[in-house]
C-alpha cells in the first residue's frame, strides 16, 4: 500500500509488535522508524509523554498548542489510561505496556505500538499501526499517517537527543 512504509526495513517490517495481537486480520498495516542517538531509558520518557500531546504538527493535530519541550517526569503507563492527547483532551486508550521497551494504544479506530530496540548507543524507535476496518479509507489513512508519524518520530528523536 503506498506510504505503508518509512524509515524501516525488512527485518523491522517482518517482525512481530504488540499491535498484533490486537487486530488479528488488519486492513491497514504501516510501519515507521527512526534511529534515535540517545539509549533507551531517555528515549522511553519522551514515547510516553505522547500521554499529553501528539508532537507531530501541533498546527494540525493539536489545535495550534505546542507539545511540551520539557520531561514532565510521567510515571510509566498503565492499560486502560488515556493513550494520547490532543488540544489537552485525553484520547484513545492505553492497551499494553512494557516499560522501556513498547507503547500500545487504540485511537481513533487505529492500534499502534512505539517499539523500542537498543543498539549500543543508539535506539531504533519503531512504530506499527494497524486497523481492522475501513477499507476504503486505509490508503488515505496511510499516507496522511505518513506524513503525521514521520513528524512525530523525528521530534521525539531531536527532544531525546537533546
Amino acid at each position: 500500500m503506498l506510504g505503508d512504509r518509512w524509515g524501516v526495513s525488512d527485518a523491522e517490517v517482518a517482525r512481530r509488535y504488540p499491535c498484533d495481537e490486537f487486530v488479528a486480520d488488519p486492513v491497514l498495516q504501516a510501519w515507521r522508524g527512526v534511529t534515535v542517538g540517545a539509549a533507551p531509558s531517555l528515549v522511553w520518557p519522551w514515547v510516553i509523554q505522547l500521554r499529553l500531546a501528539p508532537y507531530s504538527y501541533d498546527w494540525v493535530d493539536n489545535l495550534g498548542r505546542r507539545s511540551p519541550r520539557q520531561l514532565r517526569a510521567l510515571p510509566d503507563p498503565v492499560a486502560g489510561e488515556a493513550f494520547t492527547a490532543t488540544a489537552g483532551r485525553p484520547v484513545g486508550r492505553v492497551l499494553s505496556v512494557v516499560p522501556g521497551e513498547q507503547y500500545t494504544g487504540a485511537i481513533l479506530g487505529a492500534v499502534m505500538s512505539y517499539v523500542l530496540v537498543p543498539g549500543g548507543d543508539e535506539t531504533r524507535l519503531l512504530l506499527k499501526i494497524v486497523m481492522a476496518r475501513g477499507r476504503l479509507l486505509a490508503p488515505a489513512v496511510s499516507l496522511g499517517d505518513l506524513v503525521m508519524a514521520r513528524r512525530q518520530l523525528l521530534n521525539l528523536k531531536e527532544l531525546a537527543e537533546d
